[in-house]
């Protein structure tokens, strides 16, 4: 009987097991890498997991899963700077996915139709005590809840919501929003105390029998700098301004208002004031690129009518009138004086030169450190004192709602594991998906879905919300111009490519695996997955 050929006599288990032959040097494999957006959100949102589901017009399981981070959905999405879309790779194609849009949308909608938290785990009989009812305080309750620790809230003030309600303009952020996401969260269980300020914080642990504290102090003391003033000058700082728009007795600042600062502190002043009839000036000491200032926010206050003196310095302020020293860069690009002075007619001076924290209720705690007006903590958010934990604006870090958020979770997953005696653990991360990793040739162009704006005229007059928010249609088709970025989505492309009917579907929902007997390492399934799932290992030896 004549041999068969050679291709039909290797069997597996022999030295050639591959039953297509033994020249495969590399190997596909199915990944999960992790999006750029997610990676970028400092309130740790699965930002493509929620995507997913509204790409399919499932709004309210994508709610869920946003919630699952982030309690504030309807705030975050018109505050936040949205680090996720500078990080979105989308953006190298055409323009980033409108990701903070359609977080307010379903946060708009969750309102609008009444979702509800899912209930809180069984009671652990855990007594958790929060210090300051604003982002950070709020997220780290919300959390604790969820985990069936019984939490309450002492806040100094008589609303919630801390910066973002005393440091935020209602133009950008309307409080019957904020009043309704604040209203879920309590709804958990979460007690709220008012105007009720912590002098120390190891007393009132002991006082109310807590296990633990989370300090949430927003920075709400101005700082202040030495400018020479007669007696009759009118200077005052900006946090005060902002905190006095949200009683009945708005500040009297007088017609023309100087604004001292190129933060956006700075620029909501001037465009409250705006609204009050005020005539305000800008002054800052650097030029327009170096203002800590978001540059959008820059140009918003200019299409309002707020002026801007840059490269200038407040010297005098006297009665009616300022001094401005010009300045000039030197070689190195830092702003020097000049010598030339300019006067400029104002009725008052607002100091937007940042915020510091009120540590009072830390006094006497044995353990604690604290450096340049901050608490210092551990990688776990706890202090130097067991049991009593800090975030937000009280330790080092960027000062935004966002941060504060994911510092509110990360500290309540901390507390949650030191009161059970255990330590928490975040999971690893997986790889990032970068743009060289993507075939873009799949995805067809998708211009970004530009939210509404106020008209300049009612911006300039009223504290009506000024950008308007996307309608299920356009929030809908800016969710689908999500990538999918490193995350098989199960489009096929693997299972079509491949010219040896070496994958195999597992069915919807459950993606696919290689046959790897019929696997020749060719690599067209790598090179055709749209969003970079597969990767090409080298064969193992």
């Amino acid at each position: 009987m004549a041999n068969k050929p050679f291709a039909i006599t290797l069997k597996a288990g022999s030295s050639l097991s591959n039953l297509t032959g033994s020249w495969r040097t590399f190997r596909p494999v199915y990944l999960d890498r992790l999006p750029p957006c997610n990676n970028a959100c400092p309130a740790g949102e699965n930002i493509q997991g929620w995507l997913f589901h509204a790409e399919s017009g499932d709004y309210e399981q994508a709610w869920r899963v946003l919630v699952e981070n982030n309690p504030l959905p309807a705030a975050m999405g018109r505050v936040c700077y949205h680090p996720c879309e500078t990080a979105c790779n989308r953006a190298q194609l055409d323009e980033a996915v409108g990701i903070n849009s359609v977080e307010r949308f379903l946060g708009d909608e969750a309102i609008k139709r009444g979702w509800k938290f899912d209930k809180p785990a069984p009671a652990t009989g855990k007594k958790v005590l929060v210090v300051g009812a604003g982002p950070s305080g709020l997220s780290a309750a919300y959390h604790l809840a969820r985990m069936g620790h019984q939490v309450e809230i002492q806040e100094a003030g008589p609303l919630a919501g801390g910066m973002m309600r005393f440091g935020i303009p209602k133009y950008r952020l309307p409080r019957e929003v904020l009043d309704a996401e604040v209203q879920r969260i309590l709804d958990l269980g979460v007690t709220l105390k008012f105007n009720t300020k912590v002098e120390n914080i190891q007393q009132s642990m002991q006082a109310g029998g807590f296990d633990a504290a989370f300090l949430a102090v927003g920075a709400h003391i101005g700082k202040r700098t030495t400018i020479p003033a007669g007696d009759a000058s009118h200077i005052v700082d900006a946090v005060s301004v902002l905190r006095s728009m949200e009683g009945e007795d708005k500040p009297m600042l007088g017609r023309r208002v100087v604004v001292y600062g190129g933060g956006n502190t700075a620029i909501d002043v001037a465009r409250t004031v705006k609204r009050m009839g005020a005539e305000p000036i800008i002054v800052y000491r650097r030029t327009r690129d170096k203002a800590p200032a978001h540059d959008f926010e820059i140009e918003e206050a200019l299409q309002e009518g707020v002026m801007i003196k840059w490269l200038s310095t407040i010297k005098q302020a006297g009665a009616g009138e300022i001094t401005v020293e010009k300045m000039a860069l030197d070689d190195k690009g830092f702003p020097q004086p000049t010598g030339e002075f300019e006067k400029l007619e104002a009725d008052s001076v607002v100091l937007a030169l940042g915020q510091d924290v009120d540590l009072s209720l830390l006094q006497g705690v044995p353990g604690l450190e604290v450096k340049d007006g901050v608490v210092q903590v551990n990688p776990n958010m706890m202090t130097g004192f067991p049991g009593i934990f800090a975030g937000g604006d009280m330790v080092p870090s960027e000062r935004t709602v966002t941060v504060a958020v994911g510092h509110g979770k990360k500290a309540a997953r901390h507390i949650d594991a030191w009161l059970r005696g255990a330590t928490y653990e975040a999971p690893a991360k997986h790889e990032l998906a970068d743009f060289k990793n993507l075939n873009t040739w799949y995805y067809s162009d998708a211009p970004k879905t530009v939210r509404p704006m106020l008209d300049i005229i009612r911006r300039k007059t009223s504290f009506d919300e000024v950008q308007g928010g996307l309608d299920e249609s356009n929030a809908l088709f800016e969710a689908r111009r999500c990538l999918s970025c490193g995350n098989c989505f199960e489009c096929d492309n693997c299972y079509g490519v491949c010219p040896d009917n070496a994958v195999i579907k597992l069915g919807p929902g459950n993606r696919f695996r290689f046959k790897y007997d019929y696997c020749k390492g060719c690599g067209l399934c790598a090179e055709e997955c749209p969003c970079g799932a597969i990767k090409m290992v080298a064969e193992e030896t």
